[in-house]
This record gives C-alpha cells, structure tokens and sequence, in this order.
C-alpha cells in the first residue's frame, strides 16, 4: 500500500492555503472514526495511541503515560486504518524518543506500510516543570523529537509537529517541518476532556506568536492550531477569524470523543423516551 506524495499534498495544502480554504486533520482510534472522517472530506487523519485509549474511554492524556508502547500501538491501529482509507493521507503519530528502536528503519517501515508522514506523539513538548527539566537532562528531549521530524523530512514524508513555544516553531521549521501544529493543551470537554485550559483569545496570540516566528524563518510552513479551548467547531472558526497565521484546525477528542460521546447518548435517551 503506497502513501500520498508529499509533494502533491504540499500543493493541494498550498493551493487551499492561498485560497483561504481552511485544513482540517482529524485523529482516529478507530476504523469507523477514520471511515466517517474520510467520508466527511477530511484533509488528513493522523493516528497515535492517545486514540485507543480516549476511544476505550480513557482520557487522551494516557498516551503520554507508560500503559503500552506508543509506536508500537501505532503499528497495530494501521492495519485497522489504513485499509478503509481510500482517498485520504494518514499520519502516524511517532515516539520519537523511545530509545528501543531505530529511527531510520522505523520511519522507513512506516513509509512502506502506506503512512504517508508523521506527527511527534507522544511528545515530551506538552510535559513542563521539574520534571521536564529531568527528561531533557537524561537525553529524553524535544531535540530528539526535532531530530525525528528531520529524518523524515529526508525520506519525503510529510510532517506535522506539535509546538509548545516560538523556539520549538522555529526549531522544527529549520527541520525540515511542513506544517507546524501549535498545541493549547489537552482538549476541553466531555465526560474525559479537561477542565481547565487557556482562553481562546490567549490561544489565537500563541498561535500567531508561534506562526510568526516559524515563517520567519521558512514562508511557506503551514499552521494549523490544535488542543485546549478549540474543541468545537465555533470556537475553530472564531481563531481563523481572529488569527493572522492560521491556517485550519488539527482536531483529536475534537473530531472523534466528543462527537461519539454526543452521538450515542442522544441516541440511547431516544429509545429510553420509549412509552408503550
């Protein structure tokens, strides 16, 4: 199974970008997700574990936690995905620290699969504190991650990192990047979603803030926003309003939890309204 060029995906991403047409990515942890994305014209789908578990009804942060080996969950949800994905480009989601494998060949083996490019998930970038402070002095840092994207930028795959500041922008702009996702944090809302996150006007200032400092150093890099507030699709369309640099929305829980979490219930309550 062959992936998507990146070079003609860049052009269509360029093309709706110079049109002012926004690029919406999803993520699945599932077949059906990927199915129902696909059919609803998504841009591209990305898969990772934090989608396993937030369809398994755990919160998409368990994917940053030692409950199974990130990569190679990812190889597993392939075979689930990537057969009823007829049109659409898949990402896979890449640990790019775990120091067990070897980037090349897995980066290569993922290529071959039908992966089209990658994502750096899950990320050390959403970690902060002492404890951050102790991964990156033990060599388990986002340079690796940086790193990771630039190998695969070498093997032509396309790539969307997750961005936690206007230097790691810049730092995966200079990698080879060609989109950069500025990530708000974990998603708000539902039954598993976070309670608390920033407002989505401080969201629309980093991701420009962000956006600004990647193109500064390549013009042509994609931005599309990702996590936090931006959970639904109102508040997407008040930051491409409000925002100077974005250019779509990379939805998670977004596209997958909370529409299934919505679904379902209604559904149920309609056959318990049920009177004889």
């Amino acid at each position: 199974m062959a992936g998507h060029d990146r070079q003609t995906l860049m052009q269509k991403f360029q093309d709706m970008v110079s049109r002012g047409e926004p690029i919406i990515g999803g993520g699945a942890g599932t077949g059906i997700s990927a199915k129902c994305e696909e059919a609803a014209g998504i841009d591209l789908i990305v898969i990772y574990n934090s989608g396993r578990y937030r369809m398994a009804g755990r919160a998409s942060s368990a994917g940053l936690l030692a409950y199974g080996n990130a990569n190679e969950i990812v190889v597993e949800m392939a075979g689930e995905v990537l057969p009823v994905c007829k049109r659409t480009p898949v990402l896979a989601g890449v640990n790019g620290t775990d120091p067990f494998i070897i980037m090349p060949v897995f980066l290569k083996k993922l290529k071959d699969m039908g992966f089209s490019g990658v994502q750096n998930f899950p990320t050390v970038g959403i970690i902060d504190g002492t404890f951050r402070q102790s991964l990156e002095e033990t060599g388990i840092n986002y340079a690796t991650e940086v790193d990771m994207i630039r190998q695969a930028h070498e093997l032509d795959l396309l790539t969307t990192p997750y961005v936690f500041s206007a230097e790691e922008a810049v730092e995966m702009t200079r990698a080879g990047a060609d989109f950069i996702v500025p990530h708000m944090g974990v998603t708000v809302g539902g039954s598993i979603g976070a309670n608390t996150s920033k407002s989505l006007e401080e969201s629309v200032r980093l991701i420009d803030e962000w956006g600004e400092a990647a193109r500064r150093v390549r013009k042509d890099v994609i931005v599309i926003a990702h996590g936090g507030p931006i959970s639904m699709p109102e508040d997407v369309e008040y930051v491409l309003r409000h925002s100077k640099h974005c250019n779509g929305f990379y939805g998670a829980s977004s596209m997958e939890r909370l529409p299934t979490e919505i679904a379902i219930e209604k559904h149920v309550r309609r056959y318990k309204d049920i009177t004889r």
